[in-house]
């Protein structure tokens, strides 16, 4: 038998149900805030990757899904969105349409790390990129969306962490005195997190270790203290925009985020839903990488938003039930016309759900079925109530029937 490939998933009726509802309740929500949908291609040049996300990333040094075509060109599965977005702003030339390019995004990405929850090879993700301001009432922005995005689905326990890289050559320097004052620690280091330390040293700052953590807050020195006045100023402005919206946050001094692109502000959602891995989203500021694409030098901000995770902190993983409103119940062969018929007609003038059953079942199993796809009413047929025109209608929920004429079952519902 022939299996799906590790760490990717198929998604079965109810789950593909709970995505599509997600993904609406996003898009009305996007287009409220005046952002318009962009949809790139799976798959890219590997070099967009690698010049944007950067080479000593674990992205890109373990985890991307790279080949040669025919041509000899060597291509990648996405493993992140940012990167696609950028190459089509400067593709487009978006700089000369508009001032300012306001987009979200909603698709499958891949990675090849280790399956864990809320986290597949093949996962989805949904995320907004803004392309034209550098001022920090657009970081704020997009931070407030990311924030409201989880409060408009109902998660409460969330918190937002955020910190500031600066600008220029902070980074590099930085990382070097992080990587210097960690140096007499070695022997606490696995091979992985020494590797880690001596190729990109701020992901050390991603360690779930307990252990390393401590080594990290009573050694590491504090990236804002290496930060410019204008960048703090910046990052105070920030701060003062959440403040005046309500949305509470921790300055994190060691957030740092993984991917090479960012400066200045930098932020995650959490959640303690998600055990370890408690980020929902995380993002930041990217002002050189479109630049850095071959584009003008544009400053832009934005985010990612794992839809697995968003699943898991909704308690939506197990809901395994198909639903339906209306089960149509028939037993008998000479009624199937009668039955995809009334179901038609309702479908088409009150715009639900409808149900029909198809293996011939016995009333009881169908009664069982229709409970089991939680469906808010069953109608049943039978040749004697339709010889005096008539039809039973159960109401499931508060299980109760009527017999009413066959003639007013779309009234019915209306009224109901």
């Amino acid at each position: 038998m022939i299996k799906n490939i590790k760490g990717t998933k198929d998604l079965l009726p109810n789950a593909t149900y709970n995505l599509q509802d997600i993904e609406n309740h996003l898009t009305r929500f996007m287009h409220l805030h005046g952002y318009g949908e962009i949809r790139t291609p799976i798959f890219e040049s590997t070099e967009l990757f690698t010049r944007s996300v950067g080479e000593n990333t674990d992205i890109v040094n373990k985890e991307m899904y790279t080949w040669e075509d025919q041509n000899g060109q060597s291509l990648t599965l996405r493993p992140e969105m940012t990167a696609s977005v950028a190459r089509a702003y400067i593709q487009k030339q978006m700089w000369k349409i508009e001032p300012i390019s306001k987009y979200y995004y909603i698709g499958p990405l891949f990675r090849r790390e280790r399956p864990q929850k809320g986290r597949l090879r093949q996962f989805h993700q949904f995320g907004v990129e803004s392309i034209g301001s550098a001022n920090p009432e657009q970081d704020a922005e997009v931070i407030s969306i990311a924030y409201n995005i989880y409060k408009m689905f109902g998660i409460e326990d969330i918190s937002i962490k955020i910190n500031s890289l600066g600008s220029g050559n902070i980074r590099e320097k930085y990382s070097n005195d992080l990587k210097e004052s960690l140096s007499n620690f070695k022997d606490s280091f696995s091979d992985s997190e020494l590797k880690r330390l001596e190729q990109n040293p701020l992901r050390i700052l991603d360690s779930k270790n307990e252990k390393i953590i401590k080594i990290i807050n009573e050694n590491a020195p504090n990236i804002f203290d290496y930060i410019s006045p204008t960048d703090k100023k910046h990052f105070e402005s920030v701060l003062n925009i959440l403040d005046t919206m309500g949305i509470p946050y921790v300055h994190d001094n060691y957030l740092v985020r993984g991917l090479d692109y960012y400066n200045q502000t930098v932020f995650e959602v959490i959640s303690n839903k998600l055990g370890g891995q408690d980020a929902l989203c995380g993002g930041g500021r990217y002002d050189k990488l479109i630049s850095q694409l071959g584009g003008e030098d544009i400053p832009a901000v934005g985010f990612a938003a794992g839809m697995e995770r968003l699943i898991i902190a909704m308690n939506l993983e197990n809901n395994e039930s198909t639903t339906t409103d209306i089960y149509i119940i028939n037993n008998e062969i000479s009624l199937n016309g009668v039955s995809m018929l009334l179901a038609d007609n309702i479908r088409k003038n009150l715009g639900v759900a409808v149900y029909v059953d198809t293996l011939r079942r016995s009333l009881k199993s169908q009664l069982r079925h229709s409970n089991k796809m939680k469906s808010k009413f069953s109608i049943i047929l039978d040749t004697k109530t339709l010889d005096e025109n008539t039809v039973c209608i159960k109401n499931m929920e508060k299980n109760s029937q009527d017999i009413i004429d066959f003639n007013n079952i779309i009234s019915y519902f209306e009224s109901e």
